[in-house]
């Protein structure tokens, strides 16, 4: 990886969102899970923990980055089958290659994929899992993701996520600035707005709360999938 690398897939304006964020991420993927560890951690072991997912479960993260959460989810779920996606394919062979390495007995595959166009067949999971996903996601690619994640969601599973949650106006600036600058990599802030489209469709919210760590605030917030 190199700075200009990065640079370029940061700068470069005739790419689609979609194609510049997997530009990006492909080149930080060596060194994203120091950021997972310094600011996500915390949120990571929350999630987990409100997602209330037992081993022997079919298990899925969207969007799973360096793999930091994947390895708890993995590690929780020896029994059951946990599979991983990212748009970034760097991201997802990454985390192939560590979690065959500390878990060579357990089922749990990673793949390249759009969250938008999840490659699961109907009712295919008792959980969904997504960190700071959606914060990289247009308005139709927000919708089109829940529509996909409730879709592979079996009967009453599970949706779990963690989101950018502060509110600091000092905060709310400097990311609205980094956004502008960088959208592919900072994204923007979707978290009231994304919680309040969850029973739209097809969500009801059990848990919700924040937690912060070093300055970084993050919330969580756990769905049941509803009959409708």
């Amino acid at each position: 990886m190199s700075i200009q690398t990065i640079a370029s897939a940061l700068l470069e304006e005739k790419q689609t969102p979609s194609h510049l964020t997997r530009r990006v991420y492909d080149a930080l993927a060596p060194v994203y899970g120091v950021s997972a560890q310094l600011f996500h951690s915390r949120a990571h072991t929350a999630a987990h923990r409100a997602s209330g997912i037992e081993d022997g479960a079919r298990v899925l993260e969207v969007g799973m980055g360096s793999g930091e959460m994947f390895g708890r989810l993995v590690t929780g779920n020896p029994g059951g089958q946990t599979f991983g996606v990212d748009l970034s394919p760097n991201m997802a062979a990454r985390s192939q290659a560590d979690v065959r390495r500390k878990f060579p007995e357990v089922a749990a595959q990673c793949q390249a994929a759009d969250a938008s166009r999840l490659p699961f067949a109907r009712h295919s999971f008792d959980a969904v899992v997504c960190c700071f996903l959606f914060e990289l996601l247009g308005d139709v690619q927000i919708e089109d993701s829940l529509l996909e994640i409730r879709r592979v969601l079996k009967p009453e599973g599970r949706l779990t996520l963690t989101l950018v949650g502060e509110k600091k106006r000092a905060f709310s600036a400097a990311y609205a600035l980094a956004s502008k600058v960088a959208p592919a990599f900072w994204g923007r802030q979707v978290d009231e707005s994304l919680v309040n489209m969850l029973p739209s469709f097809g969500f009801n919210v059990v848990t919700d709360f924040y937690l912060r760590q070093l300055f970084y605030v993050s919330r969580v917030v756990s769905a049941v999938k509803t009959q409708r």
